[in-house]
């Protein structure tokens, strides 16, 4: 039998196999150290955690820029944060939200660009 590009040899799937066969079966977490299993969802977590995603559009625009913006060195200008959402690939009607920018202001992080940007 060809294996392919696995990466785990025939005796750790196996194991593998074996030990998730009573969680398969049964429904429920088997083990006996409560610590093995993994902690449910708080009600306080974010609600991206739950899959519900975020439910208003300041949080929505928030969490884009952030995600074309993560690891930019801040304080950044505009032409900065611009250049960066270019080099990302950042969608179109984002960009263009963050030319309308002043380009004389100084963003000191993500949350500074989605307040100035959601004010607009």
């Amino acid at each position: 039998m060809q294996r392919g590009s696995d990466r785990l040899s025939r005796r750790q799937d196996d194991a593998m196999k074996h030990e998730l066969q009573g969680l398969l079966r049964s429904g429920h977490p088997t083990r006996t150290e409560e610590w093995h299993d993994p902690e449910p969802v708080a009600d306080d977590d974010p609600a991206l955690a739950t899959g519900r995603g975020p439910s208003d559009a300041f949080e929505a625009l928030r969490l884009e820029l952030a995600r074309h913006l993560a690891r930019t060195p801040f304080p950044a200008h505009r032409v900065d944060l611009l250049r960066v959402m270019r080099e990302r690939h950042a969608p179109d009607p984002l960009t263009e939200r963050v030319e309308e920018l002043p380009g004389d202001r100084t963003y000191r992080s993500v949350q500074d660009v989605a307040v100035a940007l959601h004010g607009r």
